[in-house]
């Protein structure tokens, strides 16, 4: 999948041929090797990598810039989804202002 400028990676924990992945925690198990903890003493995930609600649906959220930033940590997201068949799309700047603006919708 050639990555635009701008856009995010949406992983839905859905495979390609429509059954639902398992475990059902694999979102939060990749999104925490990234995370850190803060001063407050509570994880935050990092802005590269999130958990996100998209359209009702929990799924993994990755920066385009992850590619640049930490090109080993963006080939383990993508062999990983690679290796499970997992649906994934780009959502670019437009539609990522709307998803975060919906009710609903969280990011770490």
């Amino acid at each position: 999948m050639e990555l635009k400028a701008g856009c995010k990676l949406v992983v839905r924990s859905v495979n390609e041929d429509g059954r639902k992945f398992r475990p059902s925690d694999w979102i939060e198990r990749i999104s925490t090797t990234m995370a850190t903890f803060g001063k407050d003493n509570r994880l935050h995930y990092s802005d590269f990598v999130r958990p996100s609600i998209v359209d009702g649906e929990k799924c993994l959220v990755v920066e385009n810039s992850l590619k640049e930033s930490n090109p080993a940590a963006f080939e383990y997201i993508m062999q990983f989804v690679r290796a499970n068949r997992l649906q994934v799309n780009q959502v670019c700047e437009t539609k990522i202002t709307e998803l975060e603006e919906t009710p609903g919708a969280k990011a770490g």
